[in-house]
């Protein structure tokens, strides 16, 4: 691969994640202090992730892997989302900030699929070159949370004063860009034959069902949705709970958990050889616990180092389940369903478990919601503590050790 066109594809990863960090990080802050938004309507707006990875295979197996190039399709759905977030920059009513959200986030799910469309089809060893692209994409989501905290939008005047609505402008104004900027990627055409009829089960994936025939895979599918419902706590309340508990410039501060990702990337291969695949994933789970532990026990002033350390552990949570979990996903499929199995994993996760995930998460801290306004946010982070440390004694009990080949 030139060094021009991987020059093209990291800044396309880099704008990709930033525009996605811009506002999801902070938008568990925003709706309660800007739209006064309770918190099944923040859970219903967190939702709406869920329900763009539910469609995005709609809109990647019938339109784009058939009829237009994928980077076309790229541009031209950031050249819309570009006025989506400009829309939400601009509504002070969640009755409508919530459409407009959802619209957005089909929208944007699926061009999560296309920027690795596009870089794979650049590539002659993915396996080595795109690793070195996509860390852009983290360094990307970083570079905006640091943005977010620089300019004090996340800071307590900030909230108070609305502007953290800004969030949402920066993120409108870098889709304009990464839309134009689609234009002049290197062209991915369609690959998918049009003349042969595709099939919803082709689309969402649903031809690895046979895979959960295997029982080690039916244990690892259903932690994989059962462990996404506490991991959805973090996605949709982190935010919120630091703002609220007093940590300063909030979005800054959890891009230590972006950093810690890159670390753990690293280190995944060292740990998968040494320790194989059911600890690996044992390790994240048990991370997961801990986390929501140090959560729970670290929202007071002398305290909030242990803050820092459960935002830190998010590098081990993500790369050692989710990364770990494609492995061996990839390994179990073979050459034949290695698509769909993938596809269907992520429907599982990032579709249904994280869908559950979002509910239960607004319920549980909507019954924690305190009188003088805040909530009793020790409580709230047993629930997700709790059911991780279930799913982890679940997996350890059921998942039979097995052997797993991973050239890192």
């Amino acid at each position: 691969m030139k060094n021009s066109v991987r020059t093209q594809l990291s800044a396309m990863m880099f704008l990709e994640f930033f525009i996605w960090g811009s506002w999801f990080v902070t938008m568990g802050i925003y709706l309660p202090n800007t739209l006064n938004s309770s918190d099944p309507e923040i859970g219903l707006a967190y939702s709406t992730q869920s329900w763009g990875a539910i469609f995005a295979p709609f809109v990647i197996g019938l339109i784009a892997d058939r009829y237009f190039n994928a980077e076309r399709i790229l541009g031209v759905l950031h050249l819309l989302g570009a006025i989506l977030m400009y829309l939400l920059y601009t509504t002070d009513d969640f009755s409508f900030f919530f459409p407009y959200l959802l619209a957005y986030m089909i929208m944007y799910m699926s061009t999560l699929a296309l920027v690795n469309s596009v870089s794979f089809n650049q590539m002659k060893d993915p396996a080595k070159e795109f690793s070195f692209v996509r860390v852009f994409g983290t360094l990307g989501w970083i570079a905006s949370g640091l943005l977010i905290s620089y300019f004090g939008w996340d800071s307590q005047e900030g909230i108070a004063d609305g502007i953290l609505r800004n969030t949402f402008l920066m993120s409108s104004i870098s889709s304009l860009i990464l839309g134009i900027f689609s234009f002049t990627l290197p062209k991915t055409p369609p690959r998918a034959d049009r003349s042969k009829k595709i099939t919803l089960s082709e689309i969402l994936g649903l031809e690895a069902l046979a895979l959960l025939k295997d029982r080690n895979f039916l244990i690892f599918f259903l932690a994989s949705v059962l462990i996404c419902i506490p991991l959805a706590f973090y996605y949709q309340h982190a935010g919120q709970f630091l703002g609220e508990v007093g940590l300063s410039n909030p979005a800054g501060k959890m891009t230590i958990g972006q950093i810690s990702e890159i670390l753990f990337m690293l280190l995944l291969p060292f740990f998968f050889k040494r320790f194989g695949f059911k600890k690996t994933i044992l390790i994240a789970m048990f991370a997961w616990a801990l986390r929501y532990s140090l959560f729970a026990y670290g929202n007071s002033g002398a305290l909030t180092y242990l803050l820092l350390i459960g935002i830190a552990l998010h590098g081990i949570c993500y790369d050692f389940f989710f990364v770990s979990g494609q492995i061996y996903t990839d390994s179990k499929a073979g050459p034949t369903y290695k698509s769909a199995a993938q596809g269907l994993i992520t429907l599982a996760t990032y579709g249904i478990g994280m869908l559950m995930g979002f509910w239960f998460a607004g319920r549980i801290t909507n019954a924690y919601l305190l009188v003088d306004k805040g909530h009793d946010w020790q409580s709230i982070w047993y629930y997700p503590a709790a059911f991780a440390v279930l799913v982890l004694l679940l997996f350890a009990l059921l998942f039979k050790n097995e052997k797993i080949a991973y050239k890192s």
